[in-house]
This record gives C-alpha cells, structure tokens and sequence, in this order.
C-alpha cells in the first residue's frame, strides 16, 4: 500500500509540474519561409492561388500519392475548399481559401481533422524582385491550447513546418521555370 501511495504522490506531483509549466510556455506559433522563382508575379500568382495545383508541389501531396481529394467552390478564388484525407503521414481536413488581395496575397485557413483537430492559418505572398522574377513566401501560423502548449517545448514548429514549406517552395521553382 505504501508504494502505491508513493507512485500516486509521484504521478501527482510530476502532473502538477507539467500544468504549471504549460501556464508559462507559449501558445503561439509560426513558420515562414520564401524562395524566388523566375518567372513574373502575375504567372506565379495565378498558380500558386489555385488549391488544385497545391498538389502537384506541396510535400503532403507527395507523402501520400493516394490521398482522396475533393474541391468544392471555384477553384483560386474565396471560399474554394480542398478536403483531404490520406494517410498518418497527410491526415485528414480541410483548406479553404478565406481572402485574396489579386496579385499579391493568398489566405488559408487550415481545418485539420487527424491525427489532432486544430484550426490554423496559412498564407502565400508573391512579390515582383524584376519584371521575371517573383519572390514567394509560404507562411503558416496558430495557437496551440493549453496545456497542449507544453509539446512546443518539445518540437520545433518553425522547423518542422519550415522544412515542409521549402521543399515545397523548392518544387514549384522547378515546376514554374520548366
């Protein structure tokens, strides 16, 4: 009995440290990264804004090349929705594009199923470098609630998500200057 009581103070004591210091870790989280590709803003823009075309150089696309798709809406414009659900890898959810400034600004708002519910934000920002060149920036942001925060301590969003956003940025390089 009393090993049993001394593993209950323990798994106690070891709980109340974890939601004290989850009080104190942020919630907020972001991940941005840019390329620059050759070719002019208005070409860039028109294809990057298109959730279909998402699949031919997003990573997840790659991660899961028998992922059920679904659109619903006009394609590249607000309100669109790409739902997908694929494997551990991919998940399941939904993007739906939420506002477009025309040549310059995509915004998304990420509606993730599984493996964890979360709503998220994501944008794509074209800017002309030259007549032919357009600089793109993938950024994605949110807020992970307590006390889920405390796994921020543990994984690099920026990172992790960061790493995503360049091979992706890096495979529609290839793709546009072919």
């Amino acid at each position: 009995m009393k090993i049993l009581k001394g593993i209950l103070l323990f798994i106690g004591v070891l709980l109340a440290i974890i939601l004290i210091t989850a009080a104190f870790v942020k919630k907020d989280f972001k991940s941005e990264r840019s390329i620059v590709i050759n070719k002019p803003k208005s070409e860039v823009f028109a294809y990057v804004k298109s959730l279909k075309s998402q699949n031919d150089w997003s990573v997840w696309g790659k991660r899961d090349p028998n992922m059920k798709t679904e659109f619903t809406g006009t394609d590249g414009t607000v309100g669109c929705i790409h739902t997908w659900e694929g494997n551990d890898d991919v998940g399941s959810g939904e993007q739906e594009i939420k506002k477009i400034i025309e040549g310059e600004r995509i915004d998304f708002e990420l509606r993730f199923l599984k493996p964890f519910k979360a709503t998220n934000y994501a944008h794509i920002i074209t800017q002309a470098e030259s007549d032919h060149t357009t600089k793109v920036t993938w950024g994605f942001n949110g807020t992970m609630s307590y006390p889920m925060n405390i796994s921020l301590l543990f994984m690099n969003m920026d990172e992790n998500i960061g790493n995503d956003f360049a091979e992706g940025l890096s495979n529609l390089k290839v793709l546009m200057e072919k």
